[in-house]
């Protein structure tokens, strides 16, 4: 592997566009190639930013070293599985798949080449600069809200493994407990598929977990309020502010953090010094992603369950 890793990226939409440009800027990575299947939108992508273009995915692989997958969710595991049996670690936007056998297949192929897989769950940076991890408590309860105006970006799935599935992977981080039951409502009104939906996760150790999501909502929200025995945690993700209660100490300047303020670079540089070996694992590893979608696809299987209402 050279000493400045070639970065790929599949996928030249508004995801591929933001990992292009970080690859572009890190130190000791330079992007090398975009795969779209438009030749057009992948040149204007990749050529401003010193890399070329493909259409053909093995051409592509062989022009570079670690990979990007950007591409929409149902083409994610296959065009992992594809980037590890030629050899490079992958980085693949949330959701890691929409199958979980598959995707597990995916991470047991990388993990028998020893490569890196990790997943785009990219608020655990947050989480990290504010001290959330080092509360040495486990929260009774957890609530999150996380609306979004209508858009046109990824209809090709749910809401839930649109948006819920940030909040779902965040409270399997927060808990050592195993989730047992999903509940809930949802509607389909923008797409194909759930585009609000509401669901309460009960997890083995009596945790429970409220998320109400939306992406056709007036204005958008993100807020997330956590209850431990000591008190209660309420963040506002579009603010960067907190208000504790909780006793814990936490960082009030973690907005101003460089990973806060750039937490996908945060989250490239951590995959990037794990693939270099300088790190024992990325942010989000394929394990822990893989658990919130076989979470989000449960979600949504008590959604159909109730009929959406």
């Amino acid at each position: 592997m050279s000493e400045t890793l070639r970065g790929g990226v599949i996928g030249a939409g508004v995801f591929g566009t933001y990992h292009a440009r970080q690859y572009a800027r890190l130190p000791g990575v330079a992007l090398a190639a975009v795969l779209d299947p438009h030749p057009e939108r992948g040149a204007a992508l990749a050529m401003p930013l010193g890399g070329r273009a493909f259409t053909e995915l093995d051409a592509f692989l062989d022009a570079v070293d670690v990979v990007t997958v950007a591409s929409p969710a149902p083409w994610h595991t296959e065009q992992a599985l594809a980037a590890i049996k030629a050899g490079k670690s992958v980085y693949v936007e949330k959701p890691i798949g929409i199958d979980v056998a598959k995707a597990e297949a995916m991470a047991a192929e990388a993990a028998r080449r020893n490569l890196v897989v990790a997943c785009g769950h990219q608020e655990r940076v947050l989480f990290q600069v504010m001290g959330l991890f080092d509360i040495p408590a486990q929260p009774l309860r957890l609530e999150a809200v996380r609306h979004g105006t209508p858009s046109e970006r990824s209809l090709d799935v749910s809401v839930v493994l649109d948006l819920m599935i940030h909040d779902l992977d965040l409270a399997l981080a927060l808990s050592k407990a195993a989730p047992v039951t999903a509940e809930g409502e949802g509607a389909i009104l923008h797409s194909e598929s759930w585009d609000v939906a509401r669901s309460e996760v009960t997890f083995d150790d009596g945790f429970t977990a409220l998320f109400d999501v939306s992406r056709v909502a007036e204005a958008r929200k993100r807020s997330m309020k956590l209850v431990y025995p000591s008190g209660e945690l309420e963040i506002d993700f579009l603010t960067r502010e907190f208000r504790n209660t909780t006793g814990f100490p936490l960082n009030p300047d973690f907005a101003e953090t460089p990973a806060a303020k750039d937490t996908l670079g945060a989250s490239i540089e951590a995959f990037l010094a794990a693939v270099r070996g300088e790190a024992p694992r990325p942010v989000v590893t394929a394990g822990e992603a893989i658990a919130a979608l076989d979470l989000a696809l449960a979600v949504e299987q008590g959604l159909a369950d109730t009929g959406g209402k």
